[in-house]
């Protein structure tokens, strides 16, 4: 009997679901991310036992459990150090990190910024619900100024972090945005994450239920999406609306909402140039002004040497100049002692 390879198997969203049973709590918008990971995986070219899923700790940590995949549950803020072993050890991996924005920017803020800078070629998924849903209803690193929690009364004195903005100032490559219930644009930024060359982030919109319920409630409700969400796309105008009668001009140096007409058509708008620094970055300052519409999609996407490729050519110019060696051969190369 021949055998079959592996890449001839055609996989469906069942190949990547385990048996495990998934614990959430009902209605809560991480199911939305599990489902469309499960639908988009099968469409790329890679084998499964490629995949490995990294998480650190929170409820989206629980994640890698229910990929039918390979997995590892790291511990509070550190998957991003995990993941990026994982990817130098076998730079064959396709590399997950699953955080969310309590993992990600409280106690794993300094490992986040150090594997977007350096641009080793994983995928980062920051789930961002506002608030610490599994140790139960404290604020978070996101969480809007005011808001009243268990940690904080009187309301938050904090001023929160705008995710994709640090992403932006630690030089990522590849910037994007979805929210839970946008299955279409979630698996078109996850589709575009994976093919692209070096560090992935990708920031989630995703409702907790339980604590936080409606944070979302502008961008995530049909009804009142298309006034308050913009769906950019590389090289097309940048048009909102529910008749697609908005669009985003730069008055001066700074951006401007018009009505389209006459005046302001698709074509003398501003198209979106994934490429460009400065539109990137007036996307996301938009996204913290409440005059402007919420930018989702791709908003940034360039490329650069990737540390994991820069890392094995040395290894390999090493080994030309100087030959295999062995870790003994190593300990007694330097300077030594006998105790």
């Amino acid at each position: 009997m021949s055998e079959v390879k592996t890449n001839e198997i055609k996989l469906t969203r069942k190949d990547f679901v385990s048996s495990s049973e998934v614990r959430w709590c009902p209605g809560c918008g991480d199911y939305a991310i599990l489902a469309n990971m499960q639908r988009v995986l099968p469409e790329m070219e890679t084998k499964k036992e490629k995949y490995v899923f990294v998480s650190g700790i929170g409820c989206s940590s629980r994640f890698p459990y229910y990929m039918d995949t390979y997995g590892f549950h790291g511990i509070h803020g550190r998957a991003p150090a995990i993941a990026s072993g994982v990817k130098l050890a076998n730079p064959e991996l396709e590399v997950w990190v699953i955080t969310g924005d309590g993992d990600g920017f409280s106690i794993g803020g300094n490992h986040m910024i150090h594997v977007l800078r350096r641009n080793i070629d994983l995928n980062i998924i920051l789930f961002n619900n506002r608030i610490y849903g599994l140790t139960k209803g404290q604020y978070s690193p996101t969480s809007q100024l005011g808001m009243k929690t268990k940690s904080s009364p009187w309301g938050s004195v904090d001023r929160p972090f705008n995710p994709a903005s640090v992403a932006f100032g630690a030089e990522a490559t590849f910037i994007a945005r979805g929210i839970d219930v946008d299955a279409k644009g979630m698996q078109d930024v996850l589709t575009r994450a994976q093919k692209h060359k070096g560090t992935s982030f990708v920031e989630v919109y995703q409702n907790c239920i339980i604590f936080n319920d409606g944070e979302f409630e502008d961008v995530s409700n049909k009804k009142t999406r298309p006034d308050y969400a913009l769906y950019v796309e590389h090289g097309k105008p940048m048009v909102f609306g529910k008749e697609k009668d908005k669009g985003i001009i730069i008055d001066g140096s700074h951006p401007r909402v018009v009505e389209l007409g006459d005046k302001y058509t698709p074509e003398n708008i501003l198209h979106h140039d994934e490429t460009n620094p400065i539109i990137t970055n007036m996307l996301l300052q938009m996204s913290l002004d409440a005059h402007f519409p919420t930018p989702f999609g791709v908003l940034r996407a360039v490329d650069a040497p990737t540390y994991d490729d820069l890392l094995h050519e040395q290894i390999k110019q090493a080994k030309k100049q100087r030959g295999k060696s062995t870790l003994e051969t190593l300990f007694y190369s330097g300077d030594t002692w006998e105790v």
